[in-house]
């Protein structure tokens, strides 16, 4: 007998109520004086407050740079393992400008346990250590009858070797990395790897967050296969060199877990650099830095054959972290500045786009090349490492292409039309009518963490520009502010 909707919704609220009440039960048992991030505390015995900033998870303060770079070896070999899990609650301004508000907001105003993760990590032997997170996301596929299924998949890795040598004039740290992600090494929060921390939900009510905000990125992506020998010399310069490459042969670990079609393919060997300047004055700490990387991307990531489908790009970033850490304060402040340019493949270059004028002429030329400007600034403030709050902004720019368009008029019936049978469908919510990346806004978070382990916060995202403009972006009357959106999350950790 097929249950009825009643008891189904009855079953699913249940299966909620277990999860709230088994975390309230973590939260009793877990109720004792805080230690640092549970992968690392049962190694090194430190306090929270010793290796995260206002004790936030991943915010790393001077010794905690120091317990990365000397590669998680510092302390006594213990349990190498911890886990995560964040339920959440995303909510977005304006959804009724859709076709199928299910799908383009699913489980809007839902509260759902967002995604799970288990760290693997810590110290090896007195020279090598090293982190895994792998992730299970309970929304990662979608079915047609609007079902989900679940799926787990490696996230990051940072496997390392590195000594350490102190003498009266002379502090000196080397190491080499293995990790799957560019900047995953970098021990400064304003590396593209670790600027965003909250976990996002896979569900489209969960698109227009923070975490979807912005952010900067290599656009070589993630779950590759990559060495990068560093230096930090006297607390106060740093510098790494690496290479990155299709995760194949030995490196297939690197993204285990993901489909081959979902990893990215890369031509031979890319560079990756960072530099930075460090500068520490008692409960002060300053770093200014730059770092970049220049990739060759295959177009098609199963067919790696052809050489005249390789995309072509450079990302430059210039960053800049302030804290003053002094208890019973903790305050954050970062910058980012990146500059990227993306040359295509002669297949997409100077092609005519699907889509024409309002009087049905021809439209420019897809671009040979795109440019983009990043700017991105946060400021983070805990007190008494329980409450705290942080204010960002986001400030995307860039070159106008009609490759990027995915809104307009189609030739056929000279109408901006989401029908499929159109010969040029535009999409809602998600489309482009300007054919430019710029996206503006700001995102006020306040948090509390009642214990070490736990972590109950808000995040409101408000949009001044989406997708190239203020007004109609998708040209069907949605509007930027129609994004905003507010996102409430709990995010445990033992």
């Amino acid at each position: 007998m097929r249950m009825s909707a009643t008891k189904s919704n009855r079953g699913i609220s249940r299966f909620r109520w277990a999860i709230y009440l088994g975390i309230a039960a973590l939260v009793t048992v877990l109720s004792q004086p805080s230690f640092a991030l549970p992968l690392f505390n049962r190694q090194t015995g430190q306090n929270c407050l010793a290796c995260h900033a206002g004790g936030q998870f991943p915010e790393l303060t001077p010794y905690g740079r120091l317990f990365k770079l000397t590669g998680y070896t510092l302390g006594q070999r213990t349990l190498p393992i911890s886990a995560m899990a964040v339920l959440s609650n995303s909510r977005v301004a304006d959804t009724s400008k859709s076709d199928d508000p299910g799908a383009d907001f699913q489980k809007n105003g839902k509260t759902l346990l967002a995604t799970a993760s288990v760290f693997l990590g810590g110290k090896i032997s007195d020279n090598l250590g090293g982190f895994a997170q792998i992730t299970y996301d309970p929304y990662a596929v979608q079915y047609s009858d609007g079902s989900f299924h679940g799926h787990t998949a490696v996230d990051n890795i940072d496997l390392r070797y590195a000594d350490r040598f102190i003498s009266p004039g002379r502090d000196l740290i080397v190491g080499l990395s293995v990790n799957n992600n560019p900047s995953v090494a970098d021990p400064w929060n304003t590396a593209a790897a670790w600027m965003q921390y909250v976990p996002v939900p896979s569900p489209t009510s969960s698109r227009f967050i923070d975490g979807t905000t912005p952010y900067p990125k290599y656009a070589s992506g993630g779950h590759l296969g990559g060495v990068s020998a560093y230096t930090f010399w006297n607390r106060t310069i740093y510098a790494e060199l690496g290479a990155y490459g299709t995760s194949r042969g030995p490196f297939s670990f690197m993204h285990a877990g993901l489909a081959d079609d979902s990893v990215t393919k890369l031509k031979g060997l890319n560079p990756y650099w960072r530099l930075a300047w460090n500068h520490e004055w008692g409960p002060h700490s300053l770093m200014v830095g730059t770092a970049g990387m220049s990739a060759r991307i295959f177009d098609n990531p199963l067919d790696t054959s052809d050489t005249s489908t390789i995309h072509r790009t450079r990302d430059l970033i210039l960053d800049s972290q302030y804290q003053y850490l002094l208890d019973p304060h903790a305050v954050t402040a970062q910058l980012v500045y990146q500059h990227s340019r993306h040359s295509f493949p002669g297949f997409l270059a100077n092609q005519s786009p699907a889509f024409v004028d309002a009087s049905g002429n021809p439209m420019a030329s897809t671009n040979a090349r795109d440019t983009t400007n990043l700017f991105r600034t946060k400021l983070t403030y805990v007190y008494q490492a329980r409450y705290g709050g942080s204010l960002s902004f986001f400030n995307l720019t860039g070159s106008t292409n009609t490759a990027s368009q995915s809104s307009g008029f189609s030739p056929d019936s000279l109408s901006i039309t989401s029908d499929p049978a159109a010969a040029a469908p535009s999409s809602r919510v998600g489309g482009n009518l300007a054919g430019n990346p710029a996206t503006r806004g700001l995102t006020l978070e306040a948090f509390w963490t009642p214990i070490q382990y736990l972590r109950i916060g808000a995040q409101y995202t408000a949009y001044s520009r989406y997708n190239g403009a203020s007004q109609n972006y998708d040209g069907f009357g949605r509007n930027a502010r129609d994004n905003n959106s507010l996102f409430m999350y709990l995010w445990a950790a033992y």
